[in-house]
């Protein structure tokens, strides 16, 4: 299974950010494991890098950056997917941005806390917790530290 992970989706784990950051870790620690291929768009790679940096600095940015590199595909920013993404009836541009790349990835699913922006997405939008609850063996608990 390949999944597009939404930028809220890293952005609850990197932060800890509650209640959200259990079902989200429970998320990434499924890629970690394997037993799905996670993929984030390109544009989030960068805001992620930016936001560390600015809270935790550049060192922290780096590790961060390379965490997600050694362990995520990272989508593809050409043309033709903001191309596609204009002609999607997705109103928010950059949820438009992200249907696009899940569909030229071959995703399955884009995994977003912000179920209602991805209503018209070429690919079916679930929620951190509706995906651990459909897909996730919870037998042992999620790793504490996933990332640097």
């Amino acid at each position: 299974m390949r999944i597009m992970l939404d930028l809220n989706v890293l952005l609850d784990y990197f932060q800890k950010r509650q209640p959200d950051y259990q079902h989200s870790s429970i998320v990434l620690s499924e890629v970690l494991k394997r037993n799905v291929d996670g993929i984030v768009p390109a544009h989030g790679l960068t805001t992620i890098y930016y936001l560390v940096t600015k809270h935790n600095g550049k060192r922290k940015a780096n590790e961060v950056a390379d965490w997600l590199l050694a362990n995520f595909e990272v989508a593809s920013a050409e043309k033709a997917i903001f191309i596609r993404a204009r002609g999607l009836t997705i109103t928010d541009f950059e949820d438009a941005v992200v249907a696009g790349m899940a569909e030229a990835s071959h995703c399955d699913f884009v995994i977003t806390r912000n179920l209602a922006d991805f209503e018209n997405s070429p690919i079916p939008a679930l929620s951190p917790e509706d995906f651990v609850l459909r897909y996730v063996s919870l037998e042992e608990p999620p790793p504490e530290a996933l990332h640097p």
